[in-house]
């Protein structure tokens, strides 16, 4: 069979018709599918995120090895005993209360506990008043002193007046509490707030 050379006039006509409806492979993949050559083809003049400058960082005082550290010594670790006390109701007859805090009451005993450790004045006061309850003392005076500073520039700061602190909380533990009827900062006359008024119970 001989192969032919040319196209018939009717073979051409649909040849042209067919070439005409046709598009090449590449536009034809794009145009049916145009977020693929959106995400192929990325828009080249979208700007880059800002890029934020860290903080500064605060610059410290200059310090020299062996220098002691500068602060307050005025710090206290707690809120004002004397606050707290003043701040408490009264328990006892409100004339008599009066007069106390202006220094018109006379301590039926008193006891110095400055200059002890914590371990010498605490049997110390609880031996003195419960002895003075025994007795039938109304008022006594616990002196503490207002308290040295011994804070040595350490990292943890050290209480000033450990006994001024500490007295008022063994005066609300047991056995003391149970004869104590008040506490308050004593008058500057009889010491001030290096000292304390402590008005006992009557005994049965």
């Amino acid at each position: 069979m001989r192969r032919r050379r040319h196209l018939s006039a009717e073979e051409r006509e649909l040849w042209e018709k067919v070439a005409e409806r046709t598009r090449p492979l590449g536009h034809q993949k794009s145009s049916q599918n145009p977020k693929l050559e959106s995400r192929e083809a990325p828009n080249s003049e979208a700007k880059p995120a800002p890029v934020r400058a860290p903080a500064p960082t605060p610059r410290l005082a200059p310090f020299k090895l062996g220098e002691k550290v500068k602060h307050s010594r005025r710090h206290n670790l707690a809120p004002a005993v004397t606050d707290h006390l003043n701040a408490a109701a009264v328990q006892m007859d409100a004339r008599s209360y009066g007069k106390m805090k202006r220094g018109k009451l006379s301590p039926d005993a008193r006891i110095d506990l400055h200059g002890m450790t914590i371990e010498e004045a605490h049997p110390a006061l609880l031996s003195f008043v419960l002895r003075a309850h025994a007795n039938g003392d109304r008022l006594v005076l616990v002196i503490t002193g207002k308290g040295k500073d011994r804070d040595e520039g350490g990292p943890i700061p050290t209480r000033f007046g450990v006994l001024r602190h500490q007295v008022p909380q063994w005066l609300r533990m047991v056995p003391l509490r149970q004869v104590i009827l008040q506490v308050t900062p004593a008058h500057i006359r009889h010491g001030g707030h290096g000292a304390y008024y402590v008005y006992l119970r009557r005994g049965r």
